[in-house]
């Protein structure tokens, strides 16, 4: 967004094109903890702006659609091992959700890998008096699992103490996401899965510094392939779908036409 501004506009774009009804911000990676180490956090509320304008900018143009305002994890994705203390995850998150409230239609609390995450996200994202998606990233091999090894099905401790509006799972192999809707959907809660395209992040070794595992995209995973394992999530009671890192346009409009064959409604 600071070298290559319409980028991120135009990528919306191609998103609600292919038939995509939900624009998420491109703010996951905008957090104190990831800009203060590149020298880039006095452009922590400009960098917010920025991307809230290019998404409003798109989904003017679309003439529809609701914008997701993303809170990633703090730390680092895939690793569960560096989450903060819930005072101090809750705190930051309510400073982000805050600013992000008045041009948001939900916060979306995205790839959370501990139940700890959660709690602080979720505790967090009701400072902006907005609905709540809290959305985690599970075990590549165990959909049952939180990257943290935790059990999926803690997650209803945690929503059952905040106002939680959908339970999803993300940013996982495609393949996981069946075990994690059979949890999911016992949570009283509209529930879904939006996968990512990548190789196995769960069995990767952690690197020494607080960077992500070194995962790598995924060749195989067709718009055909992904369209399948969508509709399965789907028959299964879910009623968010979508697609997470390396799903692009040609997977979202491939889902979207499926979808509308099978007689589904895309809101």
């Amino acid at each position: 967004m600071i070298d290559h501004p319409g980028l991120v506009k135009a990528i919306h774009d191609d998103y609600f094109a292919a038939g995509a009804s939900v624009a998420t911000t491109n703010t996951y990676n905008i957090l104190h903890d990831r800009l203060v180490g590149v020298g880039l956090d006095h452009y922590c509320h400009a960098l917010h702006l920025r991307a809230l304008m290019e998404a409003h900018e798109a989904r003017a143009e679309a003439g529809r659609g609701l914008i997701a305002g993303s809170m990633g994890p703090l730390g680092e994705s895939y690793r569960p091992d560096l989450t903060p203390a819930v005072e101090v995850s809750t705190a930051l998150y309510a400073e982000k959700a805050a600013l992000m409230a008045p041009h948001v239609d939900v916060i979306l609390c995205e790839t959370m890998s501990s139940l700890d995450l959660c709690l602080g996200a979720l505790a967090g994202a009701q400072a902006a008096g907005k609905p709540v998606w809290l959305s985690v990233s599970v075990h590549d091999r165990d959909g049952t699992k939180l990257r943290s090894g935790e059990p999926l099905a803690g997650l209803a401790d945690v929503i059952a103490g905040h106002p939680t509006a959908a339970v999803l799972a993300n940013c996982s192999m495609p393949e996981a996401m069946e075990a994690a809707m059979a949890v999911l959907r016992g949570m009283g809660r509209p529930f879904g899965a939006y996968a990512n395209g990548f190789s196995e992040i769960s069995s990767l070794p952690l690197p020494d510094t607080h960077d992500a595992p070194d995962y790598c995209a995924r060749h195989d995973l067709t718009p055909e392939k992904y369209t399948a394992f969508a509709l399965r999530w789907v028959e299964m009671g879910a009623t968010i779908v979508g697609g997470c890192c390396e799903v692009g346009p040609a997977h979202i409009a491939h889902l979207a036409k499926a979808l509308k064959a099978a007689g589904h409604q895309i809101a």
